[in-house]
C-alpha cells in the first residue's frame, strides 16, 4: 500500500471514544512529580499485549514502556510524553502558589464538556500523553509492517521541578528536571529518532536550556522595638528592589539574546526569608530565587556568570553585598533543522494542517527533548495549541490552559504521530 493508503489503514484504529477514554483515564490517575509510578503501572498493564514494562526509578516513580518491534531493517523511533503534573493536585502545596483556592481544573478528576476535557494536566502532559499511547495502540492493532522498531515512552520526573516533602520517596532530592527521559535512555531505549509530544501545534527542533539561582540578599536581625536605636536594614524591603531591578533586566536579556526561535525569558519565582512566627524581628537573609532561559549559544556557567554580574553590580549602588548561587540547570538543545525526524515530522504536520509548517519563533519553553538529545538522540516537538476558551467560555489562563484540552485537537496530534512514524519508516 503507498503512503496515504497506510496512514489511512493504521488511523482506522484511532476512534474518539477510545481517545477521550485514554485521556479521562491518565487524568483520573494522580501523578506528582515523584510519584507517577501508578499511572506508570497502569500505562503498562493496558499494553501488555505489546513488550511493556513498568520501569521503576524509586518504590513510587516511574516510566512506562512498550515496544512494537519491527523486522530490524529500519531506523528506530522514540514516541514520548512524560507524565508528571505542573502542579500537584493537592491543597497543601498548590494554594496559595497556584492559586488562592483550588478549582476543578486543578484536581486528578476528568469532567468532560462535550470535546473538551478537563481536570489536573488533561492538556499538558497527560493528553499529549494519551495521544502518544492511542497512536501505538493504533500501529500495533493495525498489523502494518515496519522496518524500525517503534517505542512508546512516558516519563517520571518531566517538570523542572525539586522534590517536595511528602510527595515522592522520602531522601529523594533528584525527581524533576527529565530524570524520567534520563533513564528511559540510559537503561535500555536510545533509539534513532525520538519525537516528543508536549503543547504547541507545530514542529520544533530547538530549545531553550534553564539556570535556577538563587539570589541571597543581606539585611539585620533586629528587632521592631529597636528599630530606632540599632542599626535596621530590612532584608525583606531591599529583596522587593533587588526583584523588581532584575525583573526589568531579565526583558532586555531576553532581546539581547535571541537566537533562532528561541527568546529566552527569566523570572523572579520565590522569596524566602524570615521567622514566620515571630514577626516582630527582620532575618539576617532573604533567598530570591529564579527561572533563567538560555539558548543554544549559551552555557548554563556563563548565564550565571552573567547574572552574577549585574547582580554584583546592583549590590555595589544599594550598598550590600548580594550573592548569586546555581542550584540547577540543564542545557538547551538543537537537533538539525533537516535531520530525518525533523524532516519527517514537518511534512507529516502539513498533511494533517493543510498549510506549510511556519516554525513558531521567540519560545521559551523546556522539555525533555533537551534531555533525549543530551543523550544522543535526534528529537523534534510536536503538540497541540492550547484550547482557547474553557468550557463555559471564560478566558484561558495559563493553569486551566495546562488542565484542558480539546479532543479534536488530540486526534489531529494522534495522526501526526503516526505519519511521522510511517514517513521514517519507509526512509
Amino acid at each position: 500500500m503507498n503512503a496515504d493508503e497506510a496512514v489511512a489503514h493504521v488511523m482506522r484504529q484511532v476512534t474518539t471514544k477510545d481517545l477521550l477514554a485514554a485521556i479521562t483515564n491518565v487524568v483520573d490517575i494522580a501523578s506528582p512529580t515523584g510519584a507517577e509510578g501508578e499511572l506508570a503501572s497502569w500505562i503498562a498493564a493496558r499494553l501488555a499485549h505489546t513488550e511493556s514494562h513498568v520501569q521503576w526509578i524509586d518504590g513510587l516513580q516511574a516510566n512506562a514502556v512498550a515496544v512494537l518491534r519491527g523486522s530490524g531493517n529500519g531506523p528506530s523511533t522514540l514516541l514520548y510524553a512524560p507524565l508528571d503534573t505542573f502542579t500537584t493536585g493537592d491543597p497543601r502545596w498548590d494554594v496559595a502558589g497556584a492559586a488562592r483556592q483550588m478549582r476543578p481544573d486543578m484536581l486528578p478528576r476528568a469532567q468532560v464538556h462535550g470535546d473538551l476535557v478537563q481536570g489536573l494536566g488533561a492538556g499538558n502532559p497527560k493528553g499529549h500523553a494519551a495521544c502518544v499511547l492511542i497512536a501505538f495502540e493504533a500501529l500495533a492493532a493495525s498489523g502494518i509492517d515496519l522496518a524500525g522498531d517503534v517505542v512508546a515512552g512516558f516519563g517520571g520526573g518531566g517538570m523542572p521541578a525539586f522534590a517536595i516533602d511528602g510527595i515522592g520517596t522520602p531522601g529523594r532530592a533528584n525527581t524533576g528536571h527529565g530524570v524520567g527521559a534520563a533513564f528511559l535512555a540510559e537503561r535500555g531505549f536510545t533509539t534513532d529518532h525520538a519525537v516528543i509530544a508536549k503543547p504547541g501545534w507545530n514542529v520544533s527542533h530547538e530549545e531553550v536550556g534553564l539556570v535556577w539561582l538563587d539570589v541571597l540578599v543581606p539585611g539585620e536581625h533586629t528587632y521592631v522595638g529597636s528599630r530606632h536605636r540599632m542599626p535596621y536594614r530590612n532584608a525583606v524591603a531591599l529583596s522587593g528592589i533587588v526583584a523588581n531591578r532584575l525583573e526589568d533586566w531579565f526583558e532586555e536579556y531576553a532581546v539581547r539574546h535571541e537566537h533562532g526561535t528561541m527568546r529566552p525569558q527569566g523570572a523572579v519565582s520565590s522569596i524566602d526569608g524570615g521567622l514566620a512566627h515571630l514577626a516582630a524581628s527582620t532575618p539576617a537573609t532573604v533567598r530570591l530565587r529564579a527561572d533563567v532561559r538560555l539558548t543554544t549559544r549559551q552555557t548554563p556557567a556563563a548565564v550565571t556568570r552573567e547574572v552574577r554580574a549585574f547582580v554584583t553590580a546592583l549590590g555595589r549602588e544599594l550598598g550590600t553585598d548580594l550573592r548569586v548561587e546555581q542550584i540547577a540547570a540543564v542545557p538547551a538543545s538543537r537537533t538539525a533543522p533537516d535531520a530525518p525526524v525533523v524532516r519527517a515530522a514537518i511534512a507529516a504536520w502539513e498533511a494533517v494542517a493543510g498549510v506549510p509548517h511556519r516554525p513558531i519563533r521567540e519560545n521559551s519553553g523546556a522539555t525533555d527533548a533537551n534531555i533525549l538529545r543530551m543523550r544522543g538522540i535526534p528529537t523534534a516537538r510536536v503538540g497541540m495549541q492550547k484550547v482557547p476558551e474553557g468550557p463555559s467560555g471564560e478566558s484561558v489562563d495559563f493553569t486551566l490552559g495546562m488542565n484542558l484540552v480539546d479532543v479534536r485537537e488530540a486526534h489531529r496530534l494522534v495522526e501526526t504521530l503516526i505519519r511521522t512514524v510511517l514517513l521514517l519508516n519507509a526512509g
